[in-house]
């Protein structure tokens, strides 16, 4: 498993595509907490509150295990100072993820007054309870002449290439662009290319800040396994 940084990670697995993409689409099924209703007793910025009110549902908030699906939080804004009004002014029951989102600005003698609520929701509902973003593509094997091993290794040091007699064999496992990179050196030097699917799947996971993308991950495949259960219980 790679962690490109702490809200992004990307691994290697065998499996076939209809399991991949039920796994992806899982992910919209994941309960997570989310600015649900709000009431605006004063706003003087130049957004309408029907749009402060969405932007506020957008701002990610930290999930916590003890949270239940019927879990309601609490939270107040009471800015008065001149300039942007971010995320951390949100006060209430939980922390917000990041508390440098924008969410509107004020004037001199300007004010915004407000309170609110959350609820637990899934992404299917609506996007402000998705908790990230999960993608897969093949990983594909690319074969070519010895010759082009150092192009490739100064252009992709992370990729490992294996030798296979007169060959190298690539896998773009780490980075998508190798094969185009690979074909132009073939086409460039009229070099053979081979290039062929393998029967794994590189997965990559990014998290909109709510919970880790292992967690997320992991929760995806429960409640897949759950979904699947309750079929297999109708079914019966």
């Amino acid at each position: 498993m790679k962690k490109e940084n702490p809200a992004k990670i990307s691994f290697e697995l065998k499996t076939n595509e209809s399991l991949a993409n039920a796994i992806r689409r899982s992910i919209g099924l994941i309960p997570t907490m989310a600015i649900d209703e709000v009431e605006i007793s004063r706003n003087d910025s130049p957004l309408y509150d029907e749009t402060l009110a969405h932007r506020l549902g957008l701002v990610p908030i930290k999930y916590e295990k003890s949270w239940k699906k019927d879990s309601v939080l609490k939270f107040k804004i009471d800015a008065k100072k001149e300039g942007t009004v971010y995320s951390d002014s949100i006060k209430g029951e939980f922390e917000v993820v990041y508390d440098k989102i924008p969410l509107t600005l004020l004037n001199t003698n300007q004010e915004l007054k407000l309170k609110g609520t959350t609820k637990m929701g899934i992404g299917r509902e609506h996007a402000k309870f998705s908790p990230g973003i999960l993608f897969y593509r093949d990983v594909t094997e690319i074969t070519l002449d010895k010759e082009c091993e150092k192009d490739i290794s100064n252009a992709f040091p992370k990729n490992e290439i294996k030798t296979k007699g007169n060959k190298i064999v690539v896998l773009d496992d780490k980075e998508k662009t190798i094969l185009d990179f690979c074909e132009g050196l073939a086409q460039k030097g009229k070099k053979n290319i081979e290039v062929k699917e393998t029967d794994s799947l590189l997965f990559t996971v990014e998290s909109f800040g709510q919970m880790e993308p292992e967690e997320i991950f992991k929760k995806t495949t429960e409640v897949l396994k759950k979904e699947i259960e309750l079929i297999s219980k109708k079914l019966k």
